[in-house]
C-alpha cells in the first residue's frame, strides 16, 4: 500500500470516527435523552456535524483524492474507494459550514417537536419547524444541482443515480399490475387475523423478540435491542449496530416484524468489513439496498410459512393460553391478511406499496414547491382516501406517523419499494443457488441465508451501485417481475384465487 493510500485510509476513519459520534448522540435523542436537554443536543450535534463538515472538505484530503484517482499503481477496490468518495467529497464542498449546521439544527428541533406533535395529535405543533427544514432541503437540492427535478437531488442520495422519473417508472407497474391484483384478493372471502390482537404480555413479547433476532444471527456482543416511537437501526460501525422495536400488548405483529425487519438492517451493518472501516467498501452500497436485506428477511423470510413451522411452536410454547386452540396454517394467514390500513409499518406487503406511492407523490410535490407544509394534512388525507379508501381519524395515524421527514429525510421513502423489489429478486436467486433453502428455513437454520447474503451483497460495500449489485448478484437490473410473480403465487394460494392464467 502506497503511502498516499494509506494517509487517505486513515483520514477516513478518522471521519468515521466523527460520524459515529454523532449517530451516538442521536440512538442517545430517540431512546434516553431527558425531556428538557433537546436544546443543549441539538447545539452539540450542530458543532458535530460542522467538525465533521470541515474534515470532509478540507482542501488537503481533496488534493489528496484527486492525485489518487489518477494512480494506476491502485487495484480496482482501492481506486473505487477513492472515486466514490471523491464524489461525495465534491457534493459536500458546494456547502458551507454554516448550511450544515442550520441543518443539523433544525432536525433536531423538528424531530424534538414531532415527537411532542404526534404524542399530543397536534400536527400544528410540528408545523413551524418542519417548514424551515423544507425551505432548506429545497436549498439544498439547488446547491447539489439537477437536471429534470429538484426532488432528483434527494433522491440521489439514498440511491445514487436514482430519478424521480425511475421511481415513477416502477410505481406504473405497481399501478398496472398489483393495484389489479390486490382488487381479486379483495373480492374473496376475507382471512381472520383476530389471532393478533388478542393480549400478549410485554415482556413475554419483548423476550420472543430476543430469540428471533438471535436465530438470525444477530451478534448480541456487537449490539444491543431498545425501545422506541419508531423502530430503527443504527450503526457505529460493524462491531456497534443497534436496533429498536415497538411492543403493543393488543397487537403482537407490531413486536414481531419490527424485530426481524430492524434485524435484516443490523445483519447488514454487521456484514460489513472492519478491514474496509471508514471506506466505501466498508459502507453499505444504498438504502434501496439496505432495505432489500431488512424486507427479504421480513417478507421473503419472516412471513413464510417454512420461517413458521418451527417458530410458531416455540410462539405457542410463550402464549400457550393465546394459541391453545390455533396451528401454524391459521397463523400464517393471520399474518399475511391483505386489507388497507392507516399505518405504513403496520401494512401488509402488497398495500404496503400504495403507502409508500402516497409519500413519494407528496415529498416530490413538497420539494417542488407545488404544495406547502400548511398542505400536507388535507393532501395526505385526500389520497388516503384516494388509494386505500380509508378515512383518516386524527394527524397521529396520518401525517404524523413517520418520522422521516423530521429527520430531513426526504427522498428516502421510495428505497422502501425499490427495496422490497430487490429483496425478492435477491431470494429468487438465493433459492436458485441454494436448493435446499426453505428446508433449512424450516428447520430454524437460517446460517446459510445469512453467509450468502454476507458473501453475495454485504462484502460489496458501496464500490458498486444499486444497479451493478443487482446485476452482479441475479445478472439482471431490477426487475418487478420478481415480486409480483412470488406476491401471485404466495397469495393465490392463501386466499384461494383462480383466474391466474387468463393475464394475472
Amino acid at each position: 500500500m502506497n503511502n498516499q493510500y494509506q494517509e487517505f485510509k486513515e483520514y477516513c476513519g478518522k471521519l468515521k470516527d466523527i460520524a459515529a459520534s454523532i449517530a451516538v448522540m442521536n440512538w442517545d435523542m430517540e431512546i434516553y435523552m431527558p425531556k428538557k436537554s433537546g436544546g443543549i443536543r441539538g447545539q452539540q450535534l450542530a458543532t458535530l456535524n460542522g467538525i465533521y463538515h470541515d474534515m470532509v472538505t478540507d482542501q488537503h484530503f481533496g488534493n489528496l483524492m484527486n492525485q489518487l484517482v489518477r494512480d494506476d499503481s491502485l487495484s480496482f477496490e482501492e481506486k473505487k474507494n477513492v472515486e466514490v468518495f471523491l464524489d461525495y467529497y465534491n457534493k459536500e464542498i458546494k456547502f458551507d459550514t454554516e448550511f450544515v449546521k442550520e441543518k443539523s439544527r433544525l432536525i433536531s428541533n423538528a424531530f424534538q417537536s414531532w415527537d411532542e406533535a404526534k404524542k399530543n395529535n397536534d400536527f400544528s405543533l410540528y408545523a413551524p419547524h418542519l417548514k424551515k427544514l423544507v425551505a432548506l432541503k429545497r436549498k439544498e437540492a439547488e446547491i447539489l444541482g439537477f437536471e429534470d427535478s429538484p426532488y432528483d437531488a434527494l433522491l440521489d442520495q439514498y440511491d445514487k443515480g436514482s430519478t424521480a422519473k425511475q421511481v415513477e417508472a416502477l410505481f406504473d407497474e405497481v399501478r398496472l399490475k398489483l393495484v389489479p391484483f390486490v382488487k381479486l384478493i379483495q373480492e374473496k372471502e376475507q382471512v381472520n387475523n383476530d389471532i393478533m390482537y388478542r393480549h400478549y404480555d410485554h415482556q413475554n413479547q419483548w423476550d420472543f423478540g430476543i430469540f428471533l433476532l438471535k436465530q438470525m444471527g444477530y451478534d448480541f456482543d456487537t449490539g444491543r435491542q431498545d425501545l422506541s416511537s419508531h423502530p430503527f437501526t443504527t450503526s457505529f460501525g460493524p462491531q456497534d449496530v443497534r436496533v429498536t422495536t415497538r411492543v403493543k400488548e393488543n397487537d403482537l405483529a407490531e413486536m414481531i416484524w419490527s424485530c426481524i425487519h430492524e434485524g435484516g438492517h443490523a445483519l447488514y451493518e454487521q456484514g460489513l468489513s472492519m478491514e474496509h472501516y471508514g471506506m466505501p467498501q466498508g459502507e453499505y452500497t444504498s438504502l434501496g439496498i439496505h432495505e432489500s436485506q431488512s424486507r427479504l428477511y421480513e417478507n421473503n423470510v419472516g412471513r413464510s410459512l417454512p420461517y413458521w413451522k418451527y417458530n410458531f411452536s416455540v410462539l405457542k410454547g410463550t402464549f400457550p393460553e393465546q394459541l391453545e386452540n390455533e396451528d401454524v396454517d391459521s397463523f400464517y394467514k393471520a399474518m399475511n391478511k391483505v386489507e388497507s390500513s392507516l399505518v405504513r409499518t403496520n401494512a401488509d406487503e402488497l398495500t404496503y406499496h400504495f403507502h409508500i406511492m402516497i409519500r413519494f407523490e407528496i415529498e416530490k410535490m413538497l420539494i417542488e414547491g407545488d404544495i406547502e407544509v400548511e398542505d400536507l394534512p388535507r393532501i395526505w388525507n385526500e389520497k388516503y382516501k384516494s388509494y386505500l379508501n380509508i378515512e383518516v381519524p386524527n394527524d397521529a395515524e396520518g401525517v404524523l406517523q413517520d418520522i422521516h421527514w423530521a429527520h430531513g429525510g426526504f427522498g428516502y421513502f421510495p428505497t422502501y419499494s425499490q427495496g422490497s423489489f430487490y429483496a425478492a429478486q435477491f431470494y429468487a436467486q438465493a433459492k436458485k443457488e441454494m436448493p435446499d433453502l426453505e428446508k433449512q428455513i424450516e428447520n430454524a437454520d437460517l446460517k446459510p441465508l445469512k453467509e450468502w447474503l454476507n458473501k453475495n451483497i454485504h462484502s460489496l460495500g458501496q464500490i458498486y451501485t444499486s444497479d451493478e449489485v443487482c446485476k452482479k448478484v441475479t445478472g439482471e437490473s431490477l426487475n418487478f417481475k420478481y415480486f409480483y410473480d412470488y406476491a401471485v403465487e404466495k397469495y393465490s394460494k392463501i386466499y384461494e384465487l383462480e383466474l391466474l392464467e387468463k393475464g394475472f
